[in-house]
């Protein structure tokens, strides 16, 4: 078995170089610096430096219009184009049909079929698990995929005993935007409990959806300080992952960040990153984000 680590980051894609608008070229990302040399670009699309991969994946998937994040994370996760199946791009909640299709085909389902156990690091505050217990059940994909393969949704308990991650990261936004009172932590210490949770786990997935909102111009913070927390926190990731015994994928559903000109999603194809075993081979097996699930699972095997 090697444990594969993904980190989700919602609507980041591969886009022009321009300095004005996309914030891998306005904003100095080290963790693209320091791994790979140079900002990815639509003219530069594959970057390949010291066994570190970084490459794009259609989230179009042939059909026609904006890749949106329901259908866009159904395709990742139960490895299915989901688009195709429901006859149009879908989001930012899954598709009622797709929900029997989550069920069945998740990733935290089938590692777990085969026998291995499965983690998602995230955790959730109080208000969410009142939202369940009112009986509401419009989820995203990947907290429905983790509740219907019963799979653990971490609370603050397990937040404050390091055994989980916020959304945000460093628990500042918790305290700023819940109420909580919690030690608000360094990007690096959320990516070493990260590597910990992965570590203990065949699959571990973790869940960041600010870059979505930025893209969205929906963030109503600092920009500058959301990407040096991202920056931050992914440097580490990539810094201290033991590359002999791990896999770290990166993956997207759709532009979007990418692309501060317009506030919708984009065409362009999503930023996907590999490292550590195997890391090659999913660059060479996954070209569109329907494909990111088998070959997670062929690297667990």
């Amino acid at each position: 078995m090697t444990p594969v680590l993904m980190i989700f980051l919602d609507g980041v894609g591969i886009g022009r170089e321009d300095y004005q608008f996309n914030p891998f070229f306005k904003y100095k990302f080290l963790f693209i610096e320091h791994f790979f040399g140079k900002v990815p670009s639509l003219n530069n699309p594959v970057i390949i430096n010291s066994g570190n991969f970084l490459f794009p994946t259609d989230a179009a998937l042939g059909v026609d219009g904006l890749p949106q994040s329901g259908t866009g994370q159904v395709s990742i996760l139960c490895g299915i184009n989901a688009p195709a199946y429901i006859g149009k791009h879908f989001g930012p909640f899954p598709y009622s049909t797709t929900i029997p299709v989550i069920k069945e085909k998740n990733i935290f389902t089938a590692v777990k079929s085969m026998g291995y156990p499965a983690a998602f690091a995230n955790a959730y505050p109080a208000v969410f698990f009142d939202y369940l217990k009112a009986g509401k059940h419009r989820l995203s994909t990947t907290s429905m995929s983790a509740r219907l393969s019963k799979t653990k949704l971490n609370t603050v308990t397990d937040l404050r005993k390091g055994k989980a991650v916020t959304a945000e990261i460093t628990n500042e936004r918790w305290n700023l935007k819940l109420g909580y009172r919690l030690p608000v932590i360094r990007p690096e210490t959320a990516a070493n409990r990260l590597l910990k949770i992965a570590s203990a786990n065949a699959f571990t997935l973790f869940e960041y959806f600010l870059t979505d909102h930025v893209g969205h111009g929906r963030y109503d913070d600092n920009i500058s300080k959301v990407i040096a927390v991202l920056d931050a926190f992914l440097y580490a990731v990539l810094d201290r992952i033991k590359r002999d015994e791990m896999t770290l994928i990166i993956c997207s559903d759709h532009g979007n960040f990418e692309d501060l000109s317009v506030k919708t999603h984009t065409l362009n194809p999503a930023l996907t990153i590999s490292a550590g075993i195997n890391a090659g081979r999913f660059f060479d097996e996954i070209k569109n984000i329907s494909q990111i699930k088998e070959a997670i699972l062929k690297n667990i095997r």
